[in-house]
């Protein structure tokens, strides 16, 4: 192809881009762990407006509150400086030519996809859906969610064509919950579109926003799939480490002391045992597996991993109960459990395995109080009827179960004694302190 013919063909697929990142007006549906510090880094470039339907939840953030913790104060009052206002009103955002979906996605009971907010918000982004508008989901789905369950939402409610009159996108949230280093902006953001321009138009929004840059997918299914794995990797993993954590923990065996004599080796993985929470690693496998099931396939692998992360409840409650039984102690003592959010220095609760441990170990009769100072009290007994402690006073339990490594726990004067028992799940005490580690 001549030199010529080549610019040309270049500049048919990237002026349309320049056009449209020029008139771009951008709407944040969902403002929540990955809503909000979006929405805080496109309004420094381009007119953003945020909408969710917790009333209470957008007044806190007009009033420069972050409830989520996960921006910050500060950070947040920048993005309202810069233009960036939120509403409960659909109205409001219809101005808007590019909508980027950031709704929860979870799980039912049964461990299937609930998917009710994702289609909800494709049906109020349909409601107000115009000629030429991008329809960008971040939500994690499983391959093939974003074209064959929302995309029809979209046209249905709209009455508009897909890839004719709008276009979609997908790039997966990589948010990861209290991490200041690893932000939104210096991760590297999957990107995908249902067109080849519409790629290149979310890639170029990304890119525009985004330090670390971008990695612009073949197609939809592929960036779902590949959050998907993400997810699904880690949880794998850990289950394997809390497998053996089991197995050693009947041959009487400390797991640190073995992985640590395993992790000299150049090639061997450095995970670790634990409870398994969070909003992604604890749900994004189920998505999975569904999507596979629905093909025909039974997964074996992903699934056996999340059988045994969720039973590490009850083997680390049953191996308290078996502590406190070789020191005589009654079931019926008062137990403390420090931390209850899914991961240390952050108070993100959601999906925490702590949870399990707490109900497990009053199931076996002990009373449990939980100190938490990063979690929020009325979320905690909201969500679990769990009602955290406000004081801590250490002499008050026979049990004390380290759940959650938070800083401020790492210097607490815990140590165990003939009549007391305390676990160290996270292992951030020495262990001539503790009567078992993780």
């Amino acid at each position: 192809m001549p030199l010529f013919q080549r610019l040309k063909t270049v500049l048919i697929k990237v002026l349309p881009t320049f056009d449209f990142m020029e008139k771009k007006h951008i709407a944040i549906i969902g403002l929540g762990y990955v809503g909000l510090p979006l929405a805080a880094i496109f309004s420094k470039k381009y007119p953003t407006i945020g909408y969710d339907i917790d009333k209470e939840k957008v007044d806190a953030i007009n009033k420069g509150f972050d409830p989520t913790a996960e921006l910050g104060n500060k950070q947040l009052q920048g993005a309202l400086n810069d233009g960036f206002v939120t509403t409960t009103e659909l109205e409001a955002i219809v101005d808007s030519n590019v909508y980027i979906i950031t709704v929860p996605t979870d799980i039912h009971e049964d461990k299937t996809p609930n998917l009710n907010p994702l289609k909800k918000a494709s049906e109020a982004i349909g409601i107000i859906l115009k000629q030429g508008d991008l329809v960008i989901y971040e939500s994690t789905t499983y391959p093939g969610c974003t074209e064959e369950i929302c995309v029809p939402i979209l046209e249905s409610t709209s009455g508009l064509k897909f890839n004719v009159d709008f276009t979609v996108g997908y790039s997966p949230e990589r948010i990861n919950p209290g991490d200041k280093e690893r932000n939104v902006t210096n991760i590297i953001k999957v990107t995908s579109g249902s067109t080849e321009q519409a790629g290149l138009e979310v890639n170029a929004l990304y890119k525009s926003v985004i330090t670390a840059g971008t990695y612009l997918a073949p197609s939809i299914k592929v960036a779902e799939a590949a959050k998907a794995i993400e997810n699904a990797q880690r949880d794998v993993n850990i289950s394997f480490m809390n497998e053996l954590a089991v197995i050693f923990d009947k041959l009487d065996i400390d797991t640190g002391d073995v992985l640590a004599a395993a992790g000299t080796k150049w090639n061997f993985l450095p995970f670790k045992p634990g409870l398994v929470g969070g909003h992604c690693i604890s749900v994004d496998p189920y998505y999975l597996a569904h999507k596979a099931q629905e093909v025909g396939h039974n997964s074996l692998v992903i699934l056996s991993g999340r059988r045994i992360n969720e039973g590490m409840g009850l083997h680390v409650a049953s191996s308290i109960v078996k502590l406190m039984q070789q020191k005589e102690l009654p079931l019926t003592s008062k137990a403390l459990i420090l931390g209850i959010t899914f991961k240390e220095n952050t108070g993100d609760t959601r999906n925490s395995g702590v949870v399990h441990v707490y109900k497990e170990l009053k199931e076996f009769g002990l009373h449990v109080e939980v100190y938490d100072p990063l979690a929020d009290a009325y979320q905690v007994n909201k969500e679990y009827g769990i009602e955290l402690i406000p004081h801590l006073n250490l002499n008050d339990y026979k049990v004390i179960l380290i759940a959650v490594a938070h800083d401020d726990f790492k210097d607490l004067q815990i140590k165990t004694a003939p009549n007391k028992v305390v676990y160290d799940l996270k292992g951030i005490l020495p262990r001539t302190d503790v009567d078992k580690r993780l």
